[in-house]
């Protein structure tokens, strides 16, 4: 096994681990801080949050333009250079970090008018937001450096860092929050643990690259001598601004055409996606930075053999997460929470659809980003516009429903058609139809499982799913064969499928046996 592909296994393998720990313990927290905390509260912290997301806009996607810049040193061990590049980064980080404060404060200015009507006061509503704004300053300011370990494939040591202390954070925030009930002190324990988190992995990331030396003056005037940093900052922005708008303003959106509480309604599904999202994005941060190394390499026999594994390999994962959502959504939020805090079919249906489109492309996004292909910014003004017409047509009739529609239908088209046009032709220097032809056998293949999945929830799932047991026998029974079954068929009529299991050659030899 080479060493790229050992350290993106390890990134994948530590970052499941993770994923897990922190699954089982954000239903826990969900339900113990909804009880004892409020959904009132649940609802401003989520809108809160969302604002900060919307501040840290001001990264301009400047990570990502310099992460660009770190493969080819880190493949030829160039300690200069990187050490160049670093301290440009750690300049314009700091920049950003000072700046997010200042644009944090500016904001809060309006909160009184935002927040008014809420029972818990304004005092409370100031004291979250700042300690959500200083975490979040002290992350540009302090944790840059793992910009360069998730560069150099050693991203598991970020997630083992950051997650280990996110989940002893949780821990600690459940049990203040069971015995005393106090959302003062469930903030002051986030910012806590914000602070020993970055001490903590400052004091690692010397002993693993003790050559690493950090020059903000040297820095600064490294940009003159990288002008192709600002030149794809530029180009990521606008990229930054859209997929805020699309991915991270759900919670403000819905605080503004709806209400505060439907935000906490509206979070405890958004909750399960973003885990969701987060097992998705393991994937994606455990292989991008191989990718970026592939690349740099230049083998096209092999760049496009792994593109078609990544293809296979992701619709697989998607393929299960979107057949399980559409058997237990609905009624594990019912077990969960209790039938008072669903919402409707349609809203659900909507939610599961835009993950699809969100997700169908993930192979291509992570080329795009490996190869530093940033300079379509007309495509991600298009999104952008379509997404915020159709929102504010249709969100003040249609509620969540309508926002969830501006999502879909304005990344749609861009995901489907365009992106995967862009990187052929760009990048691979080939035909987008040699795309749009390999993958006719996956949506076949997955709109028919879709079809009896949705014939399986309606006749099945929803006249035995009144309690955890019910649901997780009748599941169980359900959805194992429905996942080997889409398995099987993946491998049987895609070259992808047998390009990712050809790596492990004794599971290839039981699917020859079984499979025509």
């Amino acid at each position: 096994m080479s060493e790229r592909v050992h350290r993106s296994v390890m990134n994948i393998k530590v970052g499941m681990l993770f994923y897990f720990l922190s699954l089982i313990l954000a239903f826990f927290s969900r339900k113990i801080f909804l009880d004892c905390l409020g959904a009132e509260f649940i609802g401003l912290t989520g809108m809160l949050m969302n604002i900060m997301s919307f501040l840290s806009v001001a990264e301009l996607g400047i990570g990502t333009s310099i992460v660009y810049f770190l493969y080819k040193p880190l493949q030829e061990d160039n300690h200069e250079r990187i050490n160049e590049v670093m301290s440009m980064l750690a300049f314009l980080y700091r920049c950003i970090g000072f700046i997010i404060l200042f644009a944090g404060m500016t904001v809060s200015i309006f909160f009184p008018w935002w927040f008014n009507d809420l029972e818990t006061g304004l005092p409370l509503v100031y004291f979250a937001f700042y300690s959500f704004l200083a975490s979040s300053a002290a992350g540009y300011i302090f944790n840059y450096k793992q910009l360069l370990v998730g560069a150099n494939q050693k991203q598991y040591l970020v997630n083992s860092y950051f997650q280990t202390i996110s989940i002893v954070q949780s821990i600690t925030q459940i049990l203040l929050a069971y015995y005393y009930r106090n959302l003062w002190l469930w903030v002051v324990v986030g910012l806590v643990f914000t602070i020993v988190g970055i001490i903590i992995f400052n004091y690692r990331i010397q002993e693993l690259y003790p050559w690493l030396r950090i020059n903000l003056g040297e820095g600064r005037k490294n940009l003159k001598k990288y002008p192709e940093v600002l030149k794809k900052t530029n180009q990521v922005f606008i990229q930054k601004i859209k997929d805020f708008i699309l991915y991270h303003s759900d919670e403000i959106m819905v605080g503004m055409f709806v209400s505060v509480v439907k935000v906490a309604f509206y979070g405890n599904y958004t909750m399960i996606i973003n885990k969701l999202n987060f097992m998705v994005n393991i994937l994606s941060e455990g292989l991008s930075a191989g990718v970026g190394n592939l690349l740099a390499e230049g083998d096209e026999r092999n760049i496009m053999k792994v593109f078609w594994e990544l293809t296979a390999a992701r619709f697989l994962v998607l393929g299960i997460i979107i057949f399980s959502l559409l058997l237990f959504f609905q009624p594990f939020i019912g077990c969960w929470l209790g039938k008072e805090y669903q919402l409707s079919n349609i809203i659900v249906y909507l939610v599961i659809f835009n993950l699809f489109i969100r997700y169908q492309t993930a192979a291509v996004y992570i080329y795009i980003g490996s190869a530093g292909l940033f300079s379509d910014v007309w495509a991600a003004w298009t999104e952008l516009i379509v997404n915020i017409s159709v929102t504010l047509l249709l969100a003040p009739t249609y509620g969540i429903a309508g926002i969830l529609l501006g999502k879909i239908i304005s990344f749609g088209f861009i995901s489907s058609f365009w992106k995967p046009y862009y990187l052929f032709s760009q990048a691979f220097h080939r035909s987008a139809w040699e795309y749009w032809r390999g993958m006719v056998p996956y949506y076949i293949i997955f709109v028919l499982f879709t079809l009896l999945t949705i014939w399986l929830k309606l006749n099945v799932m929803d006249q035995h799913s009144d309690t955890f047991l019910s649901l997780a026998i009748y599941g169980l029974a359900i959805s194992v064969p429905l996942f080997v079954l889409f398995f099987i068929l993946l491998f049987q009529f895609t070259p992808g499928m047998k390009f990712f299991i050809a790596r492990k050659p004794a599971v290839l030899k039981i699917l020859n046996h079984i499979t025509i």
